[in-house]
């Protein structure tokens, strides 16, 4: 079975159809206009709003250092004086203290003996930060008790 298929001769072309333009070449109409304005001032609005940075929730100062420090075993009391002169920034600052900030210069003040700022450290962060109570709890229970033997 030999099939064939029509084919279009090099000298024959279908004709072609005129395509219609109702607009001038390189006219924007009304609508047009209205798209495009509404397009830039879309990215205007965006752009305006990256350009304004939010203020940070917390003020860190030096806290991630002497966490490090904490672990690395450094002086306690160097670590004690850098966090209290960083909570002074912090409130002279309007601020906030990160979390964890208070129970860690409450664990420092433990290591130094100073039994009664340890408390008074860890129940600022209880108050600043509720969903921390059971830790902090946990902690008071375990370091009173340590001061006591």
């Amino acid at each position: 079975m030999n099939r064939t298929f029509p084919t279009l001769s090099p000298t024959r072309s279908p004709a072609r159809s005129p395509t219609l333009s109702l607009r001038r070449p390189g006219a924007i109409g009304q609508a047009g206009r209205l798209g495009v304005a509404t397009i830039a001032g879309a990215i205007i609005v965006t752009l305006s709003g990256c350009a304004t940075p939010q203020k940070p929730l917390y003020d860190w100062e030096s806290y991630q250092p002497q966490v490090y420090e904490y672990f690395k075993g450094e002086s306690k009391e160097a670590q004690i004086i850098a966090l209290e002169r960083d909570l002074e920034k912090i409130k002279a600052s309007n601020n906030a203290a990160p979390p964890g900030y208070h129970a860690h210069l409450g664990l420092l003040y433990a290591s130094v003996g100073k039994s009664d700022k340890m408390v008074e450290e860890f129940q600022i962060e209880k108050q600043l930060f509720p969903e921390s109570a059971n830790y902090i709890d946990f902690l008071l229970k375990n370091k009173t008790t340590e001061a006591k033997q």
